[in-house]
């Protein structure tokens, strides 16, 4: 492989003979008469090695070496030295030099020095060859696997979609049947029970659909400094009628120690009405509950670490660590048919896009606890 050498002696002499010998081995061949010119010529020229003379006037050879290292520490350097100065050739060492040899220069030594050097150069380039490669296996491979997941991510979502819209097509197959079968028979109670069918199929096509456009609609944040205790008024206010008509007594318990917090309120507040809305759905569910009152507790606390926490708690129906663990996956619902899972999907992606958390805490026919913390000032 064809390299760059450059000489750095003060003696005219010894710089020709070097140069001469170093250009039939097939170097490139550089030459300075001092140090500072030897600096100059590294910074334009970027020789593979430098071979200098350790005694030089003004910039000695450990300087020079000190300065190239510093600067190119690519560059590999041969020291040249006399007999008498064997302490400097070993200091030059511990500065990094490549190895040093003997004046009068002997050929056979020089070779070893700089084969020496040579194969430092070429180590070094195969281990920046490997380093690359690898980075670049590693990119090609964290690219697949990431695909590989959206990939499956997208089928679950579209397995989970069809499972919702099977659900609700195999609804309106047995609507139609009924209906078909009041037509034939003239028979009301068959009309009114397949119509009532028809009926309750379409509402849910119409809440899948919002669900669906509420789950995009979350992928966009549009925060500011706000009242975090706003959205929590603003879902008790909507949600008290409904849990008063179900028997069901909602609370709210909002802390006066809370300060603004850079977040989505409208965004918030959907979080909050999914799981306030499931806590009653799930308080309906727990008709053995001992107290015989049914109870939901919307809070937001002070939580060191972060700008709010939101809980929501019931004495519901609550669920098995089983259960817990599928919650937040794609169209996965506690209501059987009456759900599509999409609620706590959205839920959780809106957290995640506030780099906020989610916990749950739970037991059966015990009641369910949801954590959210949202950041103070999360980075967007």
């Amino acid at each position: 492989m064809h390299h760059s050498i450059l000489i750095v002696d003060d003696e005219a002499g010894i710089r020709t003979v070097l140069n001469i010998t170093l250009s039939d081995m097939g170097y490139s061949v550089y030459v300075a008469e001092h140090g500072e010119q030897a600096l100059q010529i590294a910074r334009d020229a970027r020789p593979a090695i430098v071979l200098t003379d350790i005694k030089m006037p003004g910039m000695n050879g450990i300087e020079l070496l000190r300065a190239i290292k510093r600067e190119h520490p690519d560059i590999e350097v041969v020291m040249m030295t006399g007999h008498g100065d064997m302490e400097l050739a070993i200091k030059s060492l511990k500065y990094e030099a490549t190895d040093f040899v003997t004046k009068p220069i002997d050929d056979e030594a020089l070779e070893v020095a700089l084969k020496r050097a040579l194969e430092r150069i070429s180590t070094r380039k195969q281990l920046r060859d490997y380093t690359e490669n690898l980075e670049t296996l590693v990119q090609e491979k964290t690219a697949k696997l990431i695909e590989a997941e959206r990939l499956a991510a997208v089928g679950e979502a579209i397995a989970g979609l069809s499972h919702a819209i099977k659900n609700i097509a195999g609804g309106l197959k047995g609507g139609a049947f009924v209906l078909e079968k009041g037509i034939e028979l003239h028979n009301e109670t068959y009309l009114h029970q397949g119509w009532e069918m028809v009926k309750g199929n379409v509402e849910k096509i119409m809440s899948l659909s919002m669900s669906l456009l509420d789950y995009g609609k979350s992928s966009e944040l549009h925060c500011q400094d706000c009242d975090p205790n706003q959205p929590a008024r603003e879902v008790f206010d909507l949600m008290k009628p409904l849990a008063d008509a179900a028997d069901i007594r909602l609370e709210l318990s909002l802390s006066t120690a809370l300060k603004p917090v850079y977040l989505d309120t409208d965004a918030i507040h959907q979080c909050l009405h999914n799981l306030v809305s499931n806590a009653v759905d799930a308080c309906m569910e727990n008709v053995g509950i001992l107290s015989g009152v049914r109870v939901v507790v919307l809070r937001s606390l002070r939580t060191a670490g972060w700008g709010v926490e939101y809980q929501v708690e019931d004495n519901g129906s609550g669920m098995d660590p089983a259960t817990q663990r599928k919650l937040f996956q794609s169209f996965f619902t506690t209501k059987g048919h009456r759900g599509n899972g999409i609620g706590l999907m959205t839920t959780r992606k809106i957290v995640e896009k506030h780099h906020g958390e989610i916990l749950v805490n739970s037991a059966p026919g015990k009641g369910s606890l949801f954590i959210v913390r949202i950041p103070e000032s999360p980075l967007f």
